[in-house]
C-alpha cells in the first residue's frame, strides 16, 4: 500500500480542520476529513451536505455517489448525508443551479485553488 503525506490540515477559514463525516466514512484517506495530499488528484476537499438534486446531477454527470458499491465499502450517498466532494464537481455543480450546501469548518483550505472562498461562504451551513 502506498504511503501518503497528507497537507496541512486546515480549513478555508486556516483554522484546524474539523470531522467532515463518519456514517458514511469520508474523506481521500477514508478518515471522515477532508484531508488530501499530492496523490488526490480530484481534490476531495469540499465537506458537503448532499442534496436529492445534487445527487441526480451528479448520478446524471456519471459520478453516481447514490448507489451503493459494497464491494468498495461504500454504502451509497443520502439526502443529509456530509460527503468530501471533489472542489471541481463541487464548481460545476455550482455552474448548473445543483451545489450542495458547504461546511467551511470542514472544507480544507485547497479547495481554495479551485473555488473562491467567498463563493464556498454563500452556500455555508456553518457561518450564514
Amino acid at each position: 500500500m502506498a504511503e501518503f503525506e497528507m497537507d496541512d490540515s486546515l480549513n478555508v477559514l486556516d483554522e484546524p480542520l474539523s470531522p467532515c463525516g463518519e456514517r458514511p466514512v469520508t474523506g481521500f484517506f477514508r478518515d471522515g476529513h477532508c484531508n488530501t495530499c499530492a496523490e488526490d488528484v480530484g481534490s476531495h476537499t469540499v465537506c458537503i451536505e448532499a442534496t436529492k438534486e445534487f445527487l441526480e446531477f451528479s448520478r446524471f454527470r456519471g459520478n453516481d455517489l447514490s448507489t451503493p458499491a459494497p464491494e468498495f465499502g461504500f454504502p451509497g450517498l443520502k439526502p443529509g448525508d456530509r460527503w468530501c466532494l471533489c472542489a471541481a464537481r463541487w464548481l460545476e455543480a455550482h455552474e448548473h443551479d445543483r451545489a450542495p450546501k458547504v461546511f467551511l469548518t470542514r472544507t480544507h483550505k485547497k479547495a481554495l485553488e479551485i473555488v473562491p472562498f467567498e463563493l464556498l461562504r454563500k452556500f455555508a451551513l456553518d457561518m450564514n
